[in-house]
């Protein structure tokens, strides 16, 4: 069973639809990890609640993302973590974890890759005026959301959306795609 860390910057809706499904047993994983960049995130709470322990930093208080991502590793190592899951980490992974653990990183993307990467990819969805986008699983890269697809689902884009609402349909997709896709990432690939 994979050992994994989950990275999150924000309200954590992903990392509960991961918790959950652990709870439920589709996610054949064991939470070891959040790791948080932002003290005051409300992902911190949702991980207390669900007893996983939490490494929660400031990237201000390193002398630059090498600094930080060794204390991170170290974290991780400590931890018995093998695999690294971010859920609305919002910044890019450097050479440090990208070396300890390349081929065992993926991301969440709310677009369907190479649309729309980086941040604001609703936003960009809505401004560009689209029919369709959706979500993207993929493996973590040094790139903005440049790593190889692993998989996709769609969203239409109904006319009078708004920003809210499209968050919304996307959310319910991420939270079935992304344990689905993790589960049978871990089945087919012995991660």
């Amino acid at each position: 069973m994979r050992q994994i860390a989950i990275f999150a910057s924000g309200s954590g809706s992903n990392f509960q639809a991961l918790v959950d499904a652990v709870q439920a047993g589709t996610l054949k994983a064991n939470i070891k990890l959040l790791v948080c960049d932002q003290p005051g995130a409300f992902v911190i709470h949702r991980a207390q609640s669900a007893g996983i322990p939490t490494f929660v930093f400031r990237a201000k208080d390193y002398e630059n993302k090498e600094a930080f991502e060794g204390e991170i590793k170290h974290q991780l190592e400590a931890a018995g973590v093998d695999f690294i899951v971010l859920a609305g980490y919002m910044r890019l992974i450097g050479h440090t974890l990208l070396e300890s653990y390349g081929g065992r990183i993926v991301n969440i993307h709310p677009s369907l890759l190479p649309s729309f990467p980086g941040k604001d990819a609703i936003g960009q969805a809505l401004e560009a005026g689209v029919k369709i986008t959706g979500v993207t699983v993929h493996y973590v890269d040094a790139g903005m959301d440049t790593g190889e697809i692993i998989a996709q689902d769609i969203v239409r884009v109904t006319t009078g959306e708004t920003r809210e609402s499209l968050q919304d349909k996307i959310q319910h997709v991420e939270h079935h795609l992304y344990p689905t896709t993790l589960n049978h990432l871990f089945l087919t690939t012995g991660y």
